[in-house]
């Protein structure tokens, strides 16, 4: 059994993941919003008009106008002559993101593994081993990428392909051992972890020996800051990625699908390239074709991954009809533990998303959602937690595809 029953109460549940929930998005869009400006500002700067400042060591400027007022940035090439006070740093938009993160994780995957971690007819997991493989893959994720970092830095494209192998097979691994959601959210953290991790051992450490290096008089290593700003460029790109695995558990029709692992990959790889576009147009050079492969990608993707939906047919010849009785046992028995105004699940004090089965009147109005979530795509109930039989949800599909009317 699942051992948040008896470790939290799930009204205190619900507020921790109200609020750090709340608290992870906010940190997230400070953390994203930094990134995308300074990614901007280099690939935005230009050579300094002034000699002046060339000589004082000014690699690059750029004028902006926002606010009501007029900007003048300059970036140095290594470090100005001196250093300024006061010195602003950006890192605990980046901790408190991945902390924050991580805090879910516990409260909503692994204090509840048996639920929204572990599913049985994925991998036969323990909730103690599945909680100690994801976090296996948390710790294995910055590892395995920092080496690639180190052996392969001097080529960009070899790494950038070498990373993104890596996350194919982050993404297939997950999903032969976790749930459909749970699976997403891995490869989500595991990049989150990448990201900050960047952060944490790279960035932050170049910026602290450049300041103490100033600081001693002496000249500080260059070549620390190339090391970091490619850090941080890879952070850039990952961002779109690890934003979607974030959000994905809205998304059944993707971590509910046969071949999800290759949904999210698609999804992530059609991200990054977007991403690319927009820091492509700020050096100068808008590459149109960009976004309309991208569009053309979605459009693909979207027609490729269409469940098999007969929910507006006719029914199928030969199929016996299914009365209402039928269903609202199956409803009562695998749904309405959880979906009710008042759920009998120790999991939940109130019916996810707001969506209750207690009258007939509610079922035939979430008839389609049903076929969505549990016929098609089987993504409820999570985990499977309630054993919904497949004779059950082929009972359902088919009560739905004889119009949802028989109650």
């Amino acid at each position: 059994m699942s051992v948040a029953p008896a470790l939290v109460d799930p009204y205190v549940t619900d507020w921790l993941n109200f609020l750090l929930r709340w608290l992870h998005v906010v940190a997230a869009i400070a953390w994203i919003g930094t990134s995308f400006y300074f990614v901007f500002l280099d690939n935005a700067l230009l050579p300094p008009k002034d000699d002046r400042d060339a000589n004082k060591g000014v690699g690059g400027e750029l004028w902006a106008v926002h606010g009501g007022g007029f900007y003048h940035v300059q970036k140095y090439r290594v470090a100005p002559e001196a250093l300024p006070e006061p010195l602003h740093w950006f890192k605990w938009e980046a901790y408190t993101t991945w902390l924050s993160g991580f805090a879910l994780l516990v409260v909503l995957y692994y204090a509840d593994a048996d639920l929204n971690l572990v599913d049985p007819g994925v991998a036969d997991l323990s909730a103690a081993a599945a909680i100690a493989i994801s976090l296996a893959g948390l710790a294995v994720a910055w590892i395995v990428y920092d080496i690639l970092c180190r052996l392969l830095h001097r080529s960009d494209r070899l790494l950038a392909g070498a990373v993104a192998l890596f996350t194919v097979a982050s993404a297939y691994g997950a999903s032969e051992l976790f749930s459909g959601r749970a699976a997403y959210i891995q490869v989500g953290s595991m990049l989150g972890t990448m990201m900050a991790g960047n952060v944490l051992f790279v960035i932050i450490p170049a910026h602290r020996e450049l300041v103490r290096a100033k600081e001693a008089g002496r000249e500080p290593n260059a070549e620390l800051g190339v090391t970091a700003k490619q850090r941080s460029v890879h952070n850039n790109y990952l961002t779109l990625p690890a934003v979607f695995a974030m959000i994905s558990n809205h998304f059944a029709i993707a971590f509910g699908h046969a071949h999800a692992w290759l949904v999210l990959v698609a999804i992530m790889a059609i991200g990054a390239w977007v991403r690319h576009f927009f820091n492509l147009r700020r050096r100068g050079r808008t590459v149109w074709a960009i976004p309309a492969t991208a569009g053309v990608a979605v459009v693909a993707l979207a027609l490729s991954i269409r469940p098999d939906d007969r929910g507006s047919a006719e029914a199928t010849p030969g199929e016996g009809p299914v009365a209402f009785a039928q269903v609202r046992s199956i409803i009562e028995r695998r749904c309405a533990t959880c979906h009710s105004a008042e759920p009998t699940s120790e999991t939940y004090t109130t019916a996810p998303k707001g969506i209750a089965f207690d009258t007939p009147a509610q079922i035939v109005a979430q008839a389609r959602k049903i076929e969505q979530q549990a016929v098609l795509s089987k993504a409820m109930p999570p985990g499977n937690v309630t054993g919904m039989s497949q004779a059950e949800r082929d009972e359902l599909g088919a009560w739905i595809r004889q119009g949802a009317g028989n109650q």
